[in-house]
């Protein structure tokens, strides 16, 4: 009962905070609603169709919230603001949360949704007939190991990911930013470590089977498509992130790594648009414009 009370007010504060964030700043973009089909039943998902969008990639984003908060609703603005800043389509899709629906429901989501959308490239809004899967925090993890898992003709088409203070490893691999960034931010050590448990089940973990929602033990990062990946300084997940990042580098996978020093965990999305999502939003178009947009 003290877990479904818990679930409902964090949910209910986030949508909340999030709109509150964005007041009068919102790109005001119309939207189109699909239904993807699901394992589960159809998902409900938006799309920003941009008239501008036909020579660049379609991006297929996945939001935050820790598995377990989060919808259409609360990334709306930061979604509007997407297609609105990069002139691409934007797809946004409402993923089944725990812990009405623990691991894996959002990775068989995530992975079920981006191959739809490979398919169904052609009549979706204008794109160059490519996709960039990507999403924030608990939404990057499932961009990016969603991308991991794709048979190679969906992996043909994707042309990019963007990380966005991705979550890689479970809480209890701890890092040195657990401690030190552990309290006093948006996110707090304590909030990750339950929302893990949460999605999971508890938290007794096995990594075998639990080891899709943990990209950093991937031996397939080779795989992945060029990267945009940020972090955040002031954030518990900062130097899992790094590590990533790191990871990508060695396994030489087309890397951009932007580190925002002031910034804590949420700022891109939930802060509204401050001088950091400026400079994000700039930094992101001059890696979408290293993009090729020739798909064989």
């Amino acid at each position: 009962m003290w877990q479904a009370i818990k679930v409902f007010l964090l949910r209910k504060y986030y949508r909340y905070a999030n709109a509150k964030s964005w007041q009068d700043q919102i790109a005001e973009i119309p939207f189109s609603v699909l239904r993807i089909p699901g394992s589960d039943g159809p998902l409900e998902a938006r799309m920003f169709a941009h008239k501008d969008g036909a020579d660049k990639p379609l991006i297929l984003y996945f939001h935050g919230g820790g598995w377990v908060l989060g919808d259409l609703d609360t990334h709306l603005p930061f979604c509007q603001t997407l297609s609105a800043k990069t002139g691409c389509t934007v797809v946004t899709v409402e993923y089944r949360l725990a812990p009405e629906h623990r691991y894996p429901a959002a990775h068989d989501d995530a992975f079920n949704t981006t191959r739809w959308a490979a398919q169904h490239l052609n009549q979706l809004g204008p794109s160059n007939g490519t996709l960039i899967v990507a999403g924030d925090s608990a939404g990057a993890n499932l961009a990016t190991c969603t991308a991991l898992e794709l048979d190679a003709r969906t992996r043909a088409l994707i042309s990019g990911q963007i990380i966005i203070y991705p979550i890689t490893q479970h809480h209890k691999a701890y890092s040195r930013s657990y401690g030190e960034k552990g309290k006093g931010y948006a996110l707090t050590a304590a909030l990750m470590i339950w929302f893990w448990d949460t999605y999971l089940g508890g938290d007794e973990v096995d990594e075998t089977k639990a080891k899709r929602a943990m990209p950093m033990l991937s031996r397939n990062i080779a795989s992945l498509p060029p990267t945009f990946l940020v972090t955040a300084e002031n954030d518990p997940l900062h130097d899992e992130g790094a590590a990533y990042a790191e990871k990508l580098r060695k396994a030489k996978v087309p890397l951009v790594y932007k580190h925002f020093a002031n910034a804590q965990h949420g700022f891109v999305c939930s802060e509204g648009l401050t001088e950091d999502v400026e400079a994000f939003m700039q930094a992101l178009n001059e890696w979408l414009g290293t993009l090729t947009s020739d798909v064989e």
